[in-house]
């Protein structure tokens, strides 16, 4: 990925940060523009494969590595136990990037109950563990930036997956509440809204010429979301520049919603 493009935090050098899955996707790619910043990074995914490769890749680009536990985030105790552990080598959180989620398509005639605890359980329930787990490290250091990663396909009013975009609606709750609850401790809470972002997943399984005629109809803008646009937005966030943002949805989608 070409980065002489990006814009470069100051406040970033050396701040620990964790983001759950970070692997491939939009999360490598955050991954990576925090690496650049001379961030020390922490992730977790559960695809060991895809993340080892992102991690030989950084290696050989940057000469160095982020620490990365393989970790499947429904297992809540698993999840707490890598923040653990990622704070014992690392230090204190100083950002949360909550960006893991899986935007599996399902009918809601075919939905059952077990099914729609099990997407809660991968695109909202961790966001809140994952906070609860850093947050008496930033409260004690009286600072720290909170990314929820949300989604516009709610917004858009997009059908096929009802318990992704009832999980994905929620995220900006969760936020404003918790913006609320930590602000005082001059803790920062937001949500990132992607658009219909060009990662290889989508790339594969959704993008097709019908598809590309809908995102040239809705996006304002021309051209194509990229993970590294998402990326950007999610560094100022968590940067100094953005102190006084907090319990904001800032959206990155070409101007679709």
């Amino acid at each position: 990925m070409d980065l002489s493009s990006l814009g470069h935090y100051p406040s970033l050098k050396d701040k620990v940060v964790f983001i759950t899955g970070g692997g491939t996707g939009i999360g490598a790619n955050i991954v990576e523009c925090f690496l650049q910043q001379g961030s020390r990074v922490a992730f977790v995914d559960i695809d060991e494969a895809g993340s080892r490769k992102l991690l030989d890749s950084l290696q050989a680009q940057y000469g160095r590595q982020p620490l990365f536990i393989r970790c499947d985030i429904t297992d809540i105790p698993a999840l707490q136990q890598a923040i653990a552990d990622v704070i014992g080598r690392l230090g204190p959180v100083d950002a949360l990037i909550n960006n893991a989620a899986n935007d599996q398509r399902h009918k809601w005639q075919d939905t059952t109950a077990d099914y729609w605890d099990d997407r809660m359980a991968i695109n909202l329930r961790p966001m809140f563990f994952t906070m609860q787990a850093v947050l008496p490290g930033m409260m004690a250091k009286k600072a720290g930036s909170i990314v929820n990663i949300g989604s516009m396909s709610w917004k858009a009013r997009q059908g096929g997956m009802p318990a992704y975009t009832t999980a994905k609606a929620a995220i900006h709750g969760l936020t404003r509440g918790m913006a609320r609850d930590v602000g005082k401790d001059n803790i920062r809470v937001n949500t990132v809204v992607p658009g219909w972002v060009m990662t290889e997943r989508q790339l594969t399984l959704w993008v097709n010429a019908e598809s590309e005629a809908e995102i040239d109809r809705q996006q304002c803008l021309a051209g194509r979301v990229m993970p590294v646009d998402i990326a950007r937005m999610v560094l100022f966030l968590a940067a100094d520049d953005s102190r006084m943002c907090s319990a904001q949805e800032f959206t990155v989608d070409g101007g679709w919603v």
